[in-house]
């Protein structure tokens, strides 16, 4: 079973120099940057690393044939947008699994061991991580509990929880929405349709950056206004404009 990890990514100078090098080291068969079009160092960070792994395999006389163990790194452009970008990259994978992470996003050291014991199970079609916040504080501790609590009760999660799925499952579904917001629980509430989803307790630590800079109790409140609106059938393109910012 090969799993493709796809991350999209927009001006994420400052965490992907930590997530790449990361998600690189755990054993994927490949990992795709998908950018939508960063205007800082982004791109030339995946460069340098691709270029690191390239002068690697030269001074090991490998440089025709890698070891099979050796992650894939691809830069691949989109239109700005998670959801048109994480389409590409599933387009243009090879994994029997997509991984689907956000860029300020750490997977466990056995993430791939943990997706594969997962689909083990063959009516599983995917899962998810359960998560907890860079920022080791009471409060930080709290909403990763309700976030994790809340996923496994309704069946939604989200993207910062690092969503795998089948690809055959995946393609069945015709990927992710076209749409600019609500694309994780678009496509994580017609997974809960197409069979079993994993729950896995093992932790992703993801950034508490978008938190912090609203607000905490402002971004619990925003964000649980944004669902009910698009539970109850608001456009997701109002919905992104009233967000704040373009993804």
């Amino acid at each position: 079973m090969t799993v493709s990890v796809i991350i999209p990514t927009l001006n994420e100078e400052r965490a992907l120099p930590q997530t790449l090098p990361r998600t690189l080291a755990l054993g994927f068969d490949e990992v795709l940057v998908v950018d939508g079009g960063s205007s800082d160092r982004t791109q030339q960070i995946v460069r340098d690393l691709l270029a690191q792994e390239t002068e690697r395999e030269v001074r090991g006389g490998q440089a025709s044939a890698p070891e099979p163990r050796t992650p894939r790194l691809r830069l691949l452009a989109s239109p700005p947008g998670r959801a048109a970008q994480m389409n590409v990259g599933a387009a243009a994978s090879r994994g029997d699994v997509l991984l689907f992470l956000h860029a300020d996003t750490q997977l466990p050291d056995n993430a791939k061991e943990a997706i594969v014991r997962a689909l083990q199970e063959p009516e599983c079609v995917g899962g998810r991580f359960d998560l907890r916040f860079d920022r080791d504080r009471p409060l930080s501790r709290l909403i990763a509990c309700m976030i994790n609590w809340r996923s496994r009760l309704s069946g939604i999660a989200t993207g910062d929880q690092a969503i795998f799925v089948r690809r055959s499952v995946f393609e069945r579904m015709g990927g992710f929405a076209s749409i600019p917001l609500m694309e994780d629980i678009d496509l994580t509430r017609r997974l809960n349709r197409m069979g079993p989803v994993a729950y896995l307790r093992t932790q992703v630590v993801t950034s508490f950056r978008r938190w912090e800079t609203r607000g905490p109790i402002r971004t619990i409140l925003l964000m649980w206004l944004l669902r009910f609106l698009y539970w109850i059938g608001v456009n997701p393109h109002t919905l992104s404009r009233w967000y704040g910012h373009a993804r």
